[in-house]
């Protein structure tokens, strides 16, 4: 899969980057999941956004969140590929690219998500272990997972 990887801090951000994934995450997580929140949550400011690029179409995002911001850890959140990539491994590269990126960051440190449920396998893995209890997160079924870090 010919993916280009762009990760910006947010003021790095072009206007078109910023509506591409404002566009993808709204796309996924509001009409597909028909799912009515608030994805403005003040976190993006803070973060470090990974964009995968094909043909000029956003179909992969995440959005890396600094410790202390969502979780004590450093997080992976908005987690999203489009309808055209999924199940072609693309959302696999997606997190081993975010993973990476983190670990470069922050170093070899535990990372922690909020996922929803039913890609709990998805997420283990790639070495996420489920660390809390089932909630409701906008009427969808979430676990807190929490990837330790490597042994080396």
């Amino acid at each position: 899969m010919n993916i280009e990887w762009v990760i910006k801090k947010f003021e790095l951000l072009t206007p078109d980057e910023l509506y591409a994934i404002l566009q993808l995450r709204n796309e996924v997580f509001v009409v597909e999941q028909n799912c009515v929140f608030q994805d403005a949550d003040n976190k993006d400011q803070f973060s470090t956004h990974l964009m995968g690029w094909q043909d000029n179409t956003l179909i992969a995002y995440t959005r890396l969140v600094p410790p202390g911001k969502a979780y004590p850890e450093p997080s992976i959140g908005r987690v999203v590929t489009a309808k055209s990539v999924r199940n072609k491994g693309a959302g696999k590269l997606l997190m081993e690219r975010s993973i990476s990126e983190i670990e470069n960051v922050w170093g070899n440190v535990a990372i922690k998500i909020g996922a929803q449920l039913y890609l709990k396998k998805f997420y283990s893995d790639l070495g996420f272990i489920q660390s809390g209890d089932i909630y409701l997160e906008d009427g969808i079924e979430h676990i807190e997972m929490l990837r330790a870090p490597s042994i080396s």
